[in-house]
């Protein structure tokens, strides 16, 4: 992850979903990151 000491594994849970104007990117909440924006590419619904 680009500009954070924090790795984030696959499979990560992330919660409190926001979509964002960009339909390509969302801002989440991970573990201990807050405020991650993540490209949808890279994502998988459960």
């Amino acid at each position: 992850m680009k500009g954070s000491s924090v790795t984030l594994k696959r499979g990560t849970i992330v919660k409190n979903i926001r979509l964002s104007d960009d339909e390509d990117v969302i801002e989440c909440n991970a573990d201990k990151v807050n405020g991650l924006v993540l490209k949808t590419c890279f994502l998988k619904k459960v």
